[in-house]
């Protein structure tokens, strides 16, 4: 049973408002140290993944979020550097006057989907973002 191993799972949210501009957080920590990416981590031992996406998005961005949408699932093996990493994304709303960049985030900006190719983006996150803004634009 010592070589059994199994992916990790995460929660990733696409925070965003009316006129679809969405929230990134700068990454603190490597992998991808200083590339911009999803608010998000880890889902905890007993947790849910819902309330794991509520979480995650206070934590890193000190917003209060309330899930829209569950977007897809993220399962390809090589898509973090750290090991297997199963993500589930969702659309999010919450007031964007309170961001505030905290935990694992370095920095906190507003962006909208032309700005993407002009910025580093971490892990698949451009995939993600392009499907939740195709999502929350419906």
């Amino acid at each position: 049973m010592a070589d059994y191993k199994i992916p990790s799972l995460t929660a990733d949210i696409f925070i965003f408002d009316d006129d679809l501009n969405f929230i990134l957080i700068k990454r603190l920590n490597d992998p991808f140290r200083d590339c911009w990416a999803l608010p998000g981590g880890f889902v905890e031992y007993g947790e849910s993944v819902e309330t794991a996406a509520v979480r995650e998005a206070k934590e890193e961005t000190s917003i209060d979020v309330e899930l829209v949408d569950l977007v897809n699932v993220y399962s390809n093996p090589d898509r973090d550097p750290r090991g297997h990493t199963v993500t589930v994304a969702y659309t999010a709303k919450g007031d964007f006057d309170s961001r505030n960049a905290d935990s694992d985030a370095k920095d906190i900006s507003i962006f909208n989907i032309n700005d993407l190719d002009d910025i580093n983006i971490a892990f698949d996150h451009g995939q993600i973002i392009r499907d939740c803004y195709n999502k929350a634009k419906k």
